[in-house]
């Protein structure tokens, strides 16, 4: 029996969200992890460890300051001339930078200029997947039934866990088959330059689309917003505050699960690269399974009642972080990463479906888009130079309280903006 048009558009349209997330998550993983591993001795002049892991984490910083400017720009023209083509200028940006850093010199071959480009083609990173991950949530979203805009909403976080199997596992199979030496030496470089084979299919995916519903509707009814960011700001304050604090507590359990778990892991822990990096790719599915799960129950429920539940049981995994992660149990600390991760589903899977839901469709890519970059900044952006600060100063109880203080903001923010929905 041939398949209905409507299924066929479904399925690109959710292909299409979800591939172009995996490699905004593709591109930004292998930044976080070659960063844990190797850009502060390539990249940075000879200091100590610590030294040269911060510097090389304040690089990774970089891009979530940039992404707010990508998000006001791409939700510009995203607001005013539509989903697909700022989608794809996106895709278009992040990638040619990712890829740019497989050609980067180290310090030791030009000096200061190294660590300048590697800042530069960071900062286009995070300009281009500011526009990135707002567009391929509306394109879910907009194109959804009744009753499925969660289950929609979802596809594109589930880019997450597929993008970071295949940073982490690319990262795995390159440390078994090269010595140390090479992997310094080149192998890092492999994996971006691998991002032009996923940004070429993302490509070949979103040329394929048309216009969403929403947004056709919304320029039937009226004329685009001139300026969809003042409109955002004069009509939709609280809800844009509201959505930018909802955001913290995902990136702050995510970026302490992978970038600071895995520096912490193979330096104050001692355990090997291989060792620690099949961990995490043991505990990443449990990501996907919160995501998820979060889809179906947002759809009978509500996402804010998700996301509200995911920041409470985020409070208790903050408390649970010092006892498993420095139990000295390799065991304990899958456990805890793969617990973590269940609850990072519970407060990132929502939000393809709750943030754009707070805002009108004349201003819904700038919206969501400024909301979900501003949320970055603020808990994930400093998270890995946080923690490991706080690590290095009071152990990993300081650590867990950063990650449950995280979630308490959300919490509240949740709380403050009621059951506002505009879609």
């Amino acid at each position: 029996m041939s398949e209905s048009p409507q299924a066929a558009s479904n399925r690109r349209i959710l292909a299409a969200s979800l591939v172009g997330t995996a490699v905004e998550f593709y591109d930004f993983y292998i930044y976080a992890t070659a960063a844990s591993l190797v850009f502060g001795k390539l990249f940075f002049p000879a200091a100590s460890p610590s030294a040269q892991l911060m510097s090389a984490y304040a690089t990774f910083a970089l891009a979530f300051f940039a992404r707010p400017l990508g998000a006001a720009v791409f939700g510009h023209f995203g607001d005013r001339i539509g989903r697909k083509s700022t989608l794809v200028a996106s895709l278009l940006l992040m990638g040619g930078s990712t890829v740019a850093i497989a050609f980067l010199p180290t310090y030791a071959q030009a000096g200061w200029a190294a660590p300048f480009l590697l800042c530069v083609l960071r900062f286009g990173q995070g300009f281009g997947l500011g526009g990135e991950w707002g567009g391929a949530a509306l394109l879910a979203v907009e194109n959804a039934p009744p009753g499925w805009r969660a289950r929609f909403g979802m596809f594109p976080q589930l880019g997450a866990p597929v993008g970071f199997i295949a940073a982490n596992g690319l990262f795995l199979l390159l440390g078994l088959a090269l010595t140390p030496a090479q992997f310094e030496a080149w192998g890092w470089r492999v994996p971006f330059l691998l991002s032009v084979v996923l940004v070429g299919v993302g490509l070949w995916v979103r040329l394929k689309l048309t216009e969403t519903p929403a947004f056709a509707a919304a320029l039937k009814e009226a004329p685009p917003a001139k300026a969809p960011m003042l409109e955002l700001l004069r009509r939709y304050p609280v809800e844009t505050v509201a959505g930018v604090f909802a955001v913290v507590a995902c990136f702050a359990i995510f970026y302490i699960t992978t970038a600071f778990a895995l520096g912490y892991g193979t330096t104050t822990l001692g355990y090997s690269r291989q060792t620690f990096l099949g961990v995490q790719l043991g505990a990443i599915g449990f990501m996907a399974a919160g995501i998820v799960l979060a889809g179906y129950w947002a759809d009978k429920t509500t996402p804010r009642r998700v996301l509200m539940a995911g920041c409470v049981a985020t409070i208790g995994g903050g408390l649970l972080l010092a006892p498993m992660m420095g139990s000295g149990s390799l065991f304990l600390i899958w456990a805890f990463l793969s617990l973590a991760l269940v609850m990072m589903g519970l407060v990132y899977g929502p939000l393809g479906a709750f943030l754009p839901g707070l805002f009108p469709a004349r201003v819904r890519y700038t919206g969501a888009s400024l909301a979900f970059n501003l949320g970055g900044i603020l808990g994930g952006g400093l998270t890995p130079m946080a923690a490991k600060a706080l690590a290095d100063r009071g152990g990993l109880t300081l650590v867990g309280l950063y990650l449950a203080a995280a979630a308490l903001v959300s919490f509240a923010a949740l709380v403050v903006v009621g059951r506002r929905s505009a879609a």
